[in-house]
């Protein structure tokens, strides 16, 4: 991955906290794997940094940053109460007409990183609307109230409307030659998928600042997730 300028990736900072919106492809924390990580970045540019939450390493979007302890308890808190309101966007298989439907499936994550619903589970609640319908496809408004382990990805496979490229749950890849009739590949190479990834963004996230005050903000797709939604767009 070339060298990231996190600077570049602020949405949102005053005296307390950054919004950043997190690449496809990085860690949230230390990653053994890679160079450069969130956390790495944001304490080079704020040295008391610490990060309020998680996306998983594929998922892009909205990540808050903490700049001093007392911002990090503030939100901490909040997390506790279940106030910070997450909004993510996730295209999915499959025509879905979801309104405010409330998943309620107790979700258990194993030490491997892999989640599944059982009852011996911690108890895992998302609020699913249907944004938008393709020819094949929905996109789809997720709104975590819990925060487990994949949970909108396991959620959204449990109502046989899995995550597009989440293979781990259910999720094929989706290919240009799948939505467009007259698709032609060049003899000899190999067809890549629109998105190389999961198909999930976190769009928006809102909470109070140390003042009470409300800070709402919103991420833009990145590069990759948005020229998957103009081919669903165009084809359908």
């Amino acid at each position: 991955m070339k060298k990231i300028d996190f600077k570049d990736l602020i949405l949102f900072e005053n005296g307390d906290y950054l919004v950043v919106n997190k690449p496809p492809y990085l860690s949230t924390l230390d990653d053994r794997h890679e160079a450069q990580n969130i956390l790495d970045l944001a304490k080079q540019y704020i040295p008391d940094a610490q990060v309020c939450h998680r996306l998983d390493k594929e998922t892009s979007g909205c990540l808050v940053i903490a700049k001093h302890p007392e911002a990090y308890r503030n939100i901490a808190i909040q997390f506790e109460d279940r106030k910070v309101q997450k909004i993510y966007h996730a295209v999915v298989e499959g025509i879905h007409q979801y309104d405010k439907l409330l998943v309620d499936r107790n979700i258990y994550a194993n030490n491997k990183g892999f989640a599944k619903i059982t009852k011996e589970g911690k108890p895992s609640q998302t609020i699913l609307n249907t944004l938008k319908t393709y020819y094949n496809h929905s996109m789809i408004e997720c709104r975590p109230i819990t925060g487990r382990l994949h949970q909108i990805r396991v959620h959204l496979a449990y109502l046989k409307s899995p995550i597009c490229g989440d293979e781990t749950y259910g999720g094929k890849p989706l290919y240009l030659s799948s939505l467009k009739r007259r698709f032609n590949l060049k003899k000899g190479t190999d067809e890549l998928p629109i998105m190389q990834r999961v198909s999930l963004h976190a769009y928006a996230i809102a909470f109070l600042g140390i003042k009470e005050e409300s800070i709402q903000v919103e991420a833009p797709y990145p590069k990759d997730f948005q020229v998957l939604v103009n081919q669903l767009e165009k084809n359908s």
